[in-house]
């Protein structure tokens, strides 16, 4: 097979397409990773031994796969999670964006995807006043003259742009914003689950300052529970996911009550009940 040379991906987004290239396989071989993405094998074996250390696959003779016990407490480098399911992403953000009228107070939590919604309402030229806790967002959303942009305060997570706890938790209690766009990360039956405690405590407050909370999950966000429950699926009014999401588990949220919207990378036709 011949090498597909790739000289423009930076480590997260080549580590990233490792992941998901072994994710739909099972595993993959270094030399198929080397030519897959055309690279060298050292460099297959350099990143791979990144990612071992950190928890997202086992290695393998010649080879790795995706690790089949996950640490409930485990979080992906947020570089790298930015690379996943980009185009996906990407669409639930349009979806959310058209959702937010001129003049609107938008709660933006801290999430890859929710920084595709806050991109998408640059593009739109939304007049919002936003609120975030995201150094990330907080800076992309600071570029336009037409959005007020109120930074949470608190304790930056380590290797990551997300500021937890106190002033920004108390802070929230004083607000009531018209929307808050959430993240998670995992959806396991009717609970959304966080990986660490802080990160958990900091979007309940953000649900409890918004009048309409709209969860932004790509269909990875299916899985089994993280370390700490956010809140029950049905204190959410509206979800946006991506058409590669199980239909069965969307019509068992549909059941519950809950709004779902369905958007297709390769559309731009939406389907909500």
């Amino acid at each position: 097979m011949a090498s597909i040379k790739r000289p423009e991906l930076i480590p997260a987004q080549r580590r990233a397409f490792m992941l998901e290239h072994i994710r739909k396989r099972g595993a993959a071989s270094i030399q198929e990773l080397a030519e897959e993405i055309g690279i060298s094998l050292s460099t297959v074996r350099r990143d791979l031994e990144h990612l071992e250390e950190r928890g997202y696959l086992e290695r393998s003779h010649g080879g790795a796969l995706i690790q089949k016990q996950v640490q409930s407490t485990f979080e992906p480098e947020a570089a790298i999670a930015a690379e996943f399911d980009r185009s996906e992403k990407e669409a639930i953000g349009y979806a959310a964006a058209a959702s937010v009228s001129s003049g609107a107070s938008v709660i933006f939590d801290s999430s890859s995807t929710v920084l595709a919604a806050a991109r998408a309402c640059l593009e739109r030229g939304t007049a919002l006043t936003a609120v975030t806790n995201d150094v990330g967002i907080g800076q992309a959303l600071s570029m336009s003259q037409a959005v007020r942009v109120v930074m949470l305060g608190g304790t930056i997570r380590s290797g990551s742009l997300t500021a937890v706890g106190e002033p920004g938790e108390s802070f929230l209690a004083n607000l009531s914003t018209d929307i808050a766009f959430i993240g998670t990360h995992a959806i396991s039956g009717t609970s959304l689950t966080e990986t660490s405690i802080e990160a958990a405590a900091m979007k309940r407050a953000m649900i409890a300052s918004a009048r309409r909370t709209i969860l932004l999950a790509d269909a990875s966000k299916f899985r089994t529970a993280a370390f700490c429950r956010i809140c029950d699926i049905r204190d959410i009014h509206e979800m946006i996911t991506d058409d590669r999401a199980d239909a069965g588990e969307i019509e068992r949220l549909r059941d519950l009550g809950l709004t779902v919207t369905v958007v297709s990378a390769n559309a731009s036709e939406t389907h909500s009940a």
